[in-house]
């Protein structure tokens, strides 16, 4: 009888084995990106629920919105909360309203059955070239307030601090440029090191965006599939090390530039990382599809990178459109999103990474205004105005869609008009003032749509945070005063590409279209 219970024994371990190892499989879970930077809003506590129904455990937050942390009370989902590069300055030079933070957006939600917050980011790339330098003095003495404050609460240890770095803090020479090569930019070493070393010595990890898509959308001759994961790539050779995607090259030469600083353990969180579906050629929903479904794949495998193995922590970026980001960086800005801005999913995502075609869940009980829609109104006579009431109508509101390689791209002239009537007519609800233009517009309950050209009809909620606090119109005008949840990862005179350029009489056409970044401005 004894020689018979030990083959039992060995099953009962090999089974929790087993159990152990898928449940270590479901706690690297990913996370996601929920930027709020849109004319319309969901209610959180709906939004909330979708993440729940698909499996998100991990959300990645730009702001402390008391509502939406209201709504993640009771929830196990894990919570990165960060702190807008405006408030560094404040909170370099005042540890009281580093406290006053703490205690309003973090303390108050950490207790039992409250918010699982695990991290706090304090800024968002704030070492980013586009800053010139704004806020190298700021972060690490923020970072150093902010913790300090967390300790003040007994929550140093439960809740770590982090800031999220894009990757252009580091490089590989041009004359050698492989990940092992790679080392942190000269003018920006000393101070990244120093952030690194306080989070080393608090235990906290590295956060970096890493973004595929822009090395495709910054350079004509980067090879497309190198920006894949699926094998299709010549690989390129470091060492013993072969490298078949720009992510993994990427991420390797952070590992090695972290190397480099001595610091060759430490443990990195990849902050941001997607495609967008819309904007500009490439932004489509095949290669978002393509792209995300290898990175779930990717990350979740074990199989890490070539210098760095182990299970990938990212957070895929983002969770839904933002009609009122900034374009400075490029027209697909506003099309990050897995979902819809009315919360249906754009494409099927199997979030196991086992590359099965399982639809997203989308977020239920959404009210529409009314089917209604702005139009040109082809029994107007006088056209003289209809290019300057283009232009108007998409400077204050999202004409992006209508870009070179975008999704409305081939509509005709009237088409055009009218994409833009529409736009301006739902950002300001329906109102029937708004669809006028001197005559050029009417209103129509037929839907307009051509093909994937979707004329949308806007979600019937309160107005966003940011038309609350009056900053719509700045964001519009001034793109880079706020930038929560963007990333403005290339300075202005550098996004222009020149393969992006409309045909001589559209832009005839259309003198308020800027070829430079291939959308309405």
């Amino acid at each position: 009888m004894a020689y018979e219970k030990v083959p039992n024994a060995k099953s009962f371990l090999v089974t929790m084995l087993l159990v152990l190892a898928f449940m270590a499989h479901k706690g690297s879970s990913f996370g996601v990106n929920w930027g709020t930077m849109a004319t319309r809003q969901h209610p959180p506590e709906k939004v909330v629920q979708m993440l729940q129904e698909n499996g998100f455990t991990k959300l990645k937050l730009f702001e402390a919105d008391h509502k939406i942390l209201d709504a993640l009370v009771g929830t196990q989902i894990e919570v990165m909360l960060a702190i807008p590069n405006f408030m560094l300055q404040d909170m370099s030079i005042d540890t009281v309203a580093a406290i006053s933070w703490v205690d309003a957006n973090v303390s108050s939600y950490c207790y039992d059955g409250g918010v699982n917050i695990k991290y706090v980011a304090v800024g968002n790339e704030p070492f980013l070239k586009a800053y010139n330098g704004t806020y190298l003095k700021t972060t690490l003495p923020a970072l150093k307030n902010i913790q300090e404050a967390l300790n003040r609460f007994g929550l140093g240890s439960q809740v770590k601090v982090t800031v999220p770095f894009n990757a252009d803090i580091y490089f590989s020479p041009d004359s050698d440029p492989v990940p092992s090569t790679g080392d942190f930019l000269p003018e920006l070493k000393d101070n990244v090191i120093e952030i690194i070393q306080y989070l080393y010595t608090n235990e906290a990890p590295f956060t970096v965006n890493i973004y595929p898509f822009l090395s495709l959308y910054g350079n004509a001759y980067f090879p497309f599939e190198f920006a894949f994961f699926d094998g299709k790539s010549k690989p390129i050779r470091d060492g013993d090390l072969l490298y078949t995607n720009v992510f993994d090259a990427n991420f390797d030469t952070l590992v090695w530039s972290l190397t480099k600083a001595g610091f060759p353990e430490m443990k990195i969180i990849v902050g941001e990382v997607g495609w967008p579906t819309d904007g500009v050629v490439n932004a489509n929903i095949p290669n978002a599809k393509r792209f995300n479904q290898g990175m779930l794949k990717h990350a979740l495998s074990g199989n890490g990178t070539p210098a760095r193995k182990g299970m990938i922590d990212v957070y895929l970026f983002s969770l839904i459109d933002e009609n009122a980001k900034s374009i400075s960086p490029g027209c697909f800005e506003r099309h990050w999103g897995l979902f819809e801005f009315d919360g249906k999913p754009k494409y099927e995502l199997d979030l196991s990474g086992s590359l099965q075609n399982k639809g997203l869940v989308a977020v239920e009980g959404v009210d529409y205004m009314s089917k209604r829609w702005c139009v040109l109104n082809r029994d107007a006579k006088d056209l003289y105005g209809l290019a300057s009431s283009i232009d108007y109508a998409c400077s204050l509101s999202d004409c992006t869609a209508l870009g070179y390689g975008s999704s409305c791209n081939n509509l005709s002239l009237e088409g055009n008009a009218s994409y833009a009537f529409n736009m301006y007519y739902q950002v300001n609800d329906q109102k029937i003032w708004t669809c006028d233009f001197s005559g050029l517009a009417v209103e129509t309950d037929e839907d307009p749509s051509v093909g994937n050209c979707q004329f949308p009809v806007m979600i019937a909620y309160a107005p966003s945070l940011l038309q609350h606090r009056g900053l719509l119109h700045m964001v519009t005008e001034n793109p880079m005063i706020l930038n929560f949840d963007g990333f403005a990862y290339l300075e202005a005179s550098a996004i222009s590409n020149p393969t992006l350029q409309l045909t001589k009489l559209f832009t005839a056409m259309f003198p308020a279209f800027n070829p430079n970044q291939s959308c309405f401005t």
